[in-house]
C-alpha cells in the first residue's frame, strides 16, 4: 500500500508542467526525487541538476512553449498524462501530442519520467527539408497510402 494519494501527486505534476516558467524550475525538487530519471526522445538523464537542465534548454531554444495536460491515469504508484505541448519555432506554431508515464517514489515525488512522442511525426516531418524526405518515406512505406 502506498502512502500517499497517486492521484494527488499526479495532479501536482500536471500543474507544475502547465505553469512551467523558468522561475518554477527552481522548485522542481518538490515534484522530483533527487536521483529522479528522465528519458524522451531526446535525452535519458537521471538527477534533478540534469533534469532541470532539459527544460532551461527548451526555454532558450522555442519560444513560447506551454504544456496542456488533457488527461490523467493514475493507479498505485504510477501515473500516465496526456499532454499537449504548444510551442513556437522559427514563427510556426506547433503542438507536440504525448504521454508521460511517471512513477513516484514512497513520498508523492517522481522517480522515473519517461515521455512517450513520434518525433518523426510530431516535429520532424514539420520541418522544410527533412520534412519533404519523412513524407516521401511515408508514402513509400505505407501500406494504406497510395
Amino acid at each position: 500500500m502506498t502512502s500517499f494519494d497517486c492521484r494527488a501527486a499526479a495532479e501536482n505534476v500536471a500543474r507544475f508542467y502547465e505553469n512551467l516558467t523558468p522561475l518554477l524550475l527552481g522548485k522542481i525538487d518538490a515534484f522530483y526525487a533527487e536521483n529522479a530519471r528522465f528519458k524522451d526522445p531526446f535525452n535519458d538523464v537521471t538527477g534533478l541538476k540534469a533534469i532541470t537542465r532539459i527544460f532551461e534548454h527548451m526555454f532558450d531554444t522555442v519560444e513560447s512553449p506551454r504544456f496542456v495536460i488533457t488527461n490523467i491515469i493514475a493507479d498505485g504508484q504510477q501515473a500516465m498524462l496526456a499532454w499537449d505541448f504548444h510551442l513556437n519555432l522559427r514563427d510556426r506554431a506547433i503542438v507536440i501530442r504525448g504521454v508521460s508515464h511517471l512513477s513516484f517514489d514512497e513520498a508523492g515525488r517522481v522517480e522515473v519520467h519517461r515521455d512517450y512522442w513520434d518525433a518523426a511525426e510530431e516535429l520532424y516531418a514539420r520541418l522544410p527539408l527533412i520534412g519533404a524526405l519523412m513524407r516521401l518515406l511515408r508514402r513509400k512505406l505505407s501500406a494504406t497510402e497510395g
